[in-house]
C-alpha cells in the first residue's frame, strides 16, 4: 500500500485512523487501515496488514539436473529464509519499507545468481530468473483487535472470556499476524459445492485404507525434505507427521526404507501437513524455536481427533502402481502471495462435508468438528518420482476424471484430519511468516515408501472394487 511523502493536516476521521494504526502497531503488527472503511462501511472490516510478495523462483524451474539439485534446493531455501527474515523486520513496525525491499532485492539477486550459475555449470541455465529478485508489499485482511470469529449461529461471541483476557489474546494474535475475522465463515452459510465425476465402465471403484494413528509419538519438525532437503527449518512452520518415524530434512530414500512406521500394515510412507493451532496466547513448547514462535507460529498445537488415510481409484480407468519414493505435494504453502493456481485447501465441518472451503476457515456448529481434507494428484507421468518444481511429474485429473496425455492414473491419496475446536475459538494453520496464516495456504506432503508388494496389493484392491484395510 503506497504512502504519500508530504505532510498533511489530519481530519477527524483521519485522526481515528491514525489512532487505530498506532494502537495496532504498538502490539507489534504491521497494520495499515483503509480509509474507505470510514465511508459508511463497517469499521471492523477496515484493518489490512502488509506482507511481502516475492516471485516463487522454485515454481519456475522445470528441469534441474541431478548433480545440481542439492545446491539449487539450498539456494531456494535461502530465498525463503530471506523473505521470512524481511517479514520479521517488517512486523516489528520499525522497518523502512523502501529500504527493506531494496535490501531484500540485493540478497535475492545474489542468491538467484548463485542458483543460475549452478544450473549453468550443469548445462541447464534458464533465462529470466534474475528478473524474479524484486519483491513488493501486499495487503491482506488483518486481525481486528476488537473482533472474535462469529459463532456458527452468527452471534458475535461464543467464547466465554473476560474482556481483559480477550484483549490480551487479540493483541498477541495481531502481533503475530493472526487470522482475520474475515478469514472465518459459518459453515451453515456455505452452499453445497462438492461435485464428483460419475463412474464409467472400466472405473476402479475400490479403496485401500491405512491406519497410521494421530501422531501419538509426537513427531514434529519444521523441515520439508521434499522441497528443502538437507535444510533445517526449511518449512518455517511446524509439521505434524504420521507413518514413517524418522522423516526430517536429512532423510534419504535409504533412511526412509530402513525406518519404522506408525502404520499398522507396515506402510513406511511419510504423511505430513502443517499443524493447526489455537490462537490462545499460550506458550507452546516451540514458542521460542524455529518453525514455532521464531517464525510467528504461536499458540497451542491441536492434536487431531482423527486421521484417515485412504487411497481411491479413478472414475474412468484402472490405476497403476505408484513407484516407491514418489513425492507429491498438494496445495501451495505460499498461495497468499503466489495466487491460487496451485492452491488446494479444503476446510469443512463434520456433517457438512459436501461444503468445502478453499480460502476460509469454517466455524462449525456445536457438536461438529473442523475437518481438513487433502485430495492429492492422481495422475503420474510414468517416469519421475519428483520434478524440479515438485509439481510437473504429477497432475490432477480433469473434471471428468481423465488424466492428460502422457499421464496415467495412480491411486489417489485422500487425507482427512479432524479436530475438536472449542466453539468460538480462533485457530490457524501454521505458515511461512509472510503468508500470515491464511487458510488458502494449507497443504499436504507425501512420500510413498510402501513396499512394492504392499503397493501391488493396494492396486489390486482398488481395481477389483473392494474396500481393503
Amino acid at each position: 500500500m503506497s504512502q504519500k511523502g508530504h505532510k498533511r493536516r489530519l481530519r477527524p476521521k483521519h485522526k481515528i485512523l491514525a489512532a487505530m494504526s498506532a494502537l495496532v502497531l504498538g502490539g507489534g503488527g504491521v497494520v495499515f487501515v483503509s480509509q474507505g472503511a470510514f465511508a459508511g462501511q463497517d469499521s471492523r472490516n477496515a484493518p489490512v496488514t502488509a506482507t511481502i510478495d516475492c516471485p516463487d523462483v522454485g515454481d519456475k524451474l522445470e528441469n534441474v539436473p541431478d548433480q545440481a539439485r542439492n545446491e539449487v534446493d539450498a539456494n531456494l531455501a535461502q530465498l525463503d529464509t530471506q523473505v521470512a527474515d524481511a517479514y520479521k523486520q517488517l512486523s516489528s513496525g520499525q522497518a523502512n519499507r523502501k529500504a527493506l525491499l531494496g535490501g531484500l532485492k540485493q540478497q535475492r539477486d545474489k542468491t538467484i545468481t548463485n542458483l543460475s550459475d549452478t544450473l549453468g555449470k550443469a548445462g541447464q541455465k534458464p533465462a529470466g530468473l534474475q528478473g524474479l529478485s524484486g519483491c513488493v508489499m501486499k495487503e491482506a485482511a488483518a486481525a481486528d483487535p476488537a473482533d472474535e470469529p462469529a459463532a456458527a449461529d452468527g452471534s458475535q461471541d461464543a467464547a466465554k472470556q473476560s474482556a481483559p483476557q480477550q484483549q490480551q489474546q487479540q493483541q498477541q494474535q495481531q502481533a503475530k499476524g493472526g487470522p482475520a475475522r474475515s478469514d472465518f465463515v459459518a459453515i451453515g452459510n456455505v452452499k453445497p459445492n462438492v461435485r464428483k465425476p460419475a463412474a464409467r465402465g472400466g472405473a476402479s471403484t475400490g479403496s485401500f485404507a491405512v491406519q497410521c494413528g494421530r501422531n501419538e509419538n509426537g513427531h514434529f519438525n519444521p523441515d520439508n525434505v521434499i522441497v528443502a532437503p538437507g535444510v533445517s527449518n526449511g518449512a518455517h512452520h511446524m509439521h505434524d507427521y504420521v507413518g514413517n518415524k524418522t522423516t526430517d530434512a536429512f532423510s534419504t530414500n535409504n533412511s526412509l526404507a530402513q525406518s519404522g512406521t506408525t502404520c499398522t500394515n507396515g506402510d513406511q510412507s511419510t504423511y505430513y501437513w502443517p499443524v493447526l493451532r489455537l490462537r490462545d496466547g499460550k506458550a507452546e513448547k516451540d514458542a521460542k524455536a524455529p518453525g514455532g514462535g521464531q517464525d510467528a507460529n504461536v499458540g497451542t498445537i491441536l492434536k487431531p481427533k482423527q486421521v484417515t488415510i485412504e487411497f481411491k481409484g479413478s472414475p474412468v480407468s484402472k490405476v497403476a502402481a505408484m513407484p516407491r519414493f514418489l513425492r507429491i505435494i498438494t496445495g501451495d504453502a505460499k498461495a497468499l502471495t503466489n495466487g491460487n493456481a496451485n492452491a488446494n485447501a479444503s476446510w469443512s465441518c463434520t456433517g457438512f462435508e459436501n461444503r468445502q472451503l478453499k480460502d476460509k476457515y469454517p466455524v462449525c456448529p456445536k457438536g461438529s468438528d473442523v475437518v481438513r481434507t487433502f485430495n492429492f494428484q492422481s495422475c503420474w507421468d510414468g517416469k519421475n518420482i519428483d520434478s524440479a518444481n515438485h509439481r510437473t511429474h504429477v497432475a490432477f485429473a480433469d473434471a471428468n476424471g481423465n488424466c492428460k496425455k502422457g499421464f496415467k492414473a495412480i491411486p489417489q491419496l485422500v487425507q482427512r484430519i479432524v479436530y475438536s475446536v472449542p466453539p468460538g475459538s480462533r485457530f490457524a494453520v501454521d505458515s511461512f511468516p509472510e503468508q500470515i496464516h491464511k487458510p488458502v495456504t494449507d497443504h499436504g506432503d507425501f512420500i510413498n515408501v510402501m513396499s512394492n508388494g504392499l503397493m501391488a496389493g493396494a492396486v489390486r484392491c482398488i481395481n477389483d472394487g473392494r474396500a481393503c484395510r
